[in-house]
């Protein structure tokens, strides 16, 4: 029978931290520092084990610093222009940056100040001083003089300082060898066609590169299945032949996570269960003195557990300080609920908008690998708090480098997957510049434009009472922004239904009559009003669509259901359906205008998207290729205001 875990602790991050601590220093995990011994050219990057000195004195002869000629200084003490000294051939030496100065000189006179009067003669006009333009013997290092502290990081100027003064071998720490080892019997490889219930295994290659990066040498474990047999043979066989060992999944309370009672078995479990989100089932163990670290299978989940508790470890080992990431202040989009009695770590997307710099939170779910991927940074919420308020102060853990996130165009507001082109082709100009878009719908980014928290917001929003897009909101919403309202697209909303159509649905009618699944898009967007302009006009109350509730916030999200078959129908553009092989049931053509304060019009990044809409063809026709779409008024100011 299988025995289900229990999570032994939920104990406080700061404490679990401390407990884990002490249990790496009683062990000697911090003294062991390992060295070894390698070649000058082989030592970029890595961290020096004993201090490194000058076996030779560079320059090690005394040099000429110019092209010239090499004197003795008081051969020129009387030189001026009115009385030019001339020095025979036997009185100077020609000499070239690098040359070694001849016996009996003692400066250089630059070549542009001298004036030859034969091969075998020159004329100088000017005096010269003790050793000028000459590099003496250990201007730059003395031989046994410290190039380089003990724990320093090499960089390429090292390598040549070193070499410079004879030293060819160095001692460097020996980076903690490290394996990730995937868990799972459900685990496929990269490339194989899996059926439903089988998992790509990539967690691994994540972690194994932040291992890397942050200094270890690491590499993956062939993936172990759901046996505690098979996986105790694993476990020890990683600890005989590494420093660190890390098992991803099977740490949290399934009847098939088995690393705790394993660990307990062969080893100590020091912690199991953390007060943070995500990562609460994280294990802490000890196998004889080798820590193995149970990380839990989401991948967002194993990322943020794994920076808490293996890269100030990484850097311990090897000496290092505190690998801490930029901190900076911005100020929160929208509010955050949290959890109490739970430190919570928050993906955010941010940007640069005026004069503030927004953070805007990306999705909440553990698996959701793809909010790291966009998140620009950490939010840390502390487990005495229950949230943060929108408009706050939060400082933010920088996850990429600010110039990046400075550079950052925030379009916030319904989504298109023009916004996806626009974005690829404009950082592939301006490498730069980076859009952050948030999905939040057409009212989302009208209100973000309200807010000050976005360049532009994506809109399509039809006023059932005039028939107009966008500007009737615009009018009502925005009416003190001075503003230009620009056409990016027209395109086709219908309903994306499974390939073949095999359930034959026409329209809102029959998903209505033979009860076919419906998935909607969330309350605010664009669709969704027009969702519901279409219920109207055929008097269908909401209640008779099955899964009128059910949200997602992009067409690609809407498409990506109907295509797993968990719905029969939702509403979406054309360029979605043919993104994933759907069929699709037209229903209307809709305006898709960007709305554009003015105060941004100048804005680099602002300007370049505009170039970008209204003159490059190249960029037309891939939009075109999407299906679906009309470019008859793209880059066309629709409506202004002052």
């Amino acid at each position: 029978m299988n025995k289900r875990n229990i999570y032994l602790d939920n104990k406080p991050l700061a404490e679990a931290k401390a407990i884990w601590h002490q249990a790496l220093t009683e062990v000697g995990f911090f003294s062991r520092r390992p060295q070894e011994q390698i070649a000058v050219d082989l030592c970029l990057g890595r961290i020096l084990a004993r201090p490194v000195s000058a076996l030779r004195s560079s320059p090690s002869y005394n040099a000429a610093a110019m092209d010239g000629i090499a004197v003795h200084f008081l051969d020129l003490a009387n030189a001026s222009e009115g009385n030019p000294v001339r020095l025979g051939r036997d009185r100077f030496t020609p000499v070239n940056t690098g040359n070694a100065i001849p016996e009996g000189c003692n400066a250089v006179v630059m070549i542009e100040d001298v004036h030859y009067v034969s091969d075998d003669e020159v004329e100088l006009i000017l005096p010269a001083t003790p050793w000028q333009h000459v590099r003496t013997i250990g201007e730059d290092i003395v031989a046994t003089e410290l190039i380089l502290p003990e724990g320093h990081q090499v960089r390429p100027i090292d390598q040549g300082a070193m070499l410079a003064t004879g030293v060819t071998k160095v001692w460097v720490q020996c980076p903690p060898r490290a394996i990730a080892i995937p868990t799972g019997s459900e685990l496929i490889q990269p490339g194989q066609i899996g059926q439903p219930g089988q998992i790509i295994e990539f967690n691994s290659r994540i972690l194994a590169g932040y291992l890397n990066d942050w200094g270890a040498a690491a590499r993956r474990g062939t993936p172990v299945p759901d046996d505690p047999d098979r996986l105790r043979e694993a476990i020890m066989a990683a600890v005989a032949d590494n420093d660190i060992v890390v098992l991803n999944a099977g740490a949290s309370a399934g009847t098939r996570d088995y690393t705790s009672q394993v660990l307990s078995e062969i080893g100590r479990v020091v912690v199991h269960g953390v007060a943070i989100k995500p990562g609460k089932p994280v294990i802490l163990a000890m196998v004889g003195e080798v820590p193995v670290i149970g990380l839990p299978g989401y991948p967002v989940s194993a990322v943020l557990t794994m920076r808490l508790f293996l890269r100030d470890m990484i850097a311990a080992f090897l000496g290092r300080d505190r690998l801490d990431s930029p901190v900076i202040e911005a100020t929160l989009s929208r509010p955050f609920h949290s959890k109490m009695g739970v430190d919570e770590f928050v993906r955010v997307t941010l940007g640069r908008v005026g004069d503030n710099l927004m953070a805007t939170p990306v999705g909440k779910g553990a698996g959701a690998v793809m909010s790291l991927v966009r998140a620009d940074g950490l939010l840390t919420i502390g487990a005495g708090k229950e949230g943060i308020g929108a408009g706050e102060k939060v400082a933010i853990e920088l996850l990429r480098p600010q110039a990046e996130v400075d550079a950052t165009l925030v379009c916030i507001g319904s989504h298109d997957n023009i916004i996806d082109l626009l974005a690829n082709q404009l950082h592939t100009q301006r490498p730069l510049i980076r859009i952050s878009s948030a999905h939040v719908g057409s009212m989302g980014g009208i209100m973000a434009i309200r807010r000050g928290e976005a360049h532009l917001a994506g809109s399509h929003l039809l006023d059932e009472s005039t028939g107009e897009y966008n500007i009737p909101y615009i009018r009502r919403f925005l009416a003190d922004v001075p503003l230009q309202l620009i056409n990016l697209c027209y395109r086709e909303q219908g309903l994306l239904v499974a390939k073949g159509n095999p359930k034959n649905i026409q329209g809102f009618a029959d998903i209505a009559e033979h009860g076919h699944l419906f998935i909607n898009r969330q309350g605010g967007a664009g669709t969704r009003l027009l969702t519901d302009k279409c219920l109207a006009d055929l008097k269908i109350g909401r209640e008779r669509i099955q899964g009128y509730q059910r949200e997602e916030y992009t067409h690609m999200s809407v498409a990506a259901a109907i295509a797993s078959g968990s719905a029969d129908a939702g509403m979406g553009i054309r360029a979605a359906a043919v993104a994933l092989g759907l069929d699709f049931v037209p229903v209307a053509e809709e305006r898709y205008d960007l709305i554009i304060p003015k105060k941004f019009l100048g804005d680099e990044k602002i300007v370049r998207v505009l170039e970008l809409i209204r003159t490059d063809r190249a960029f037309q026709e891939r939009i075109l290729a999407l299906g679906g779409y009309g470019l008859r008024d793209c880059g066309k100011v629709m409506f202004e205001q002052s």
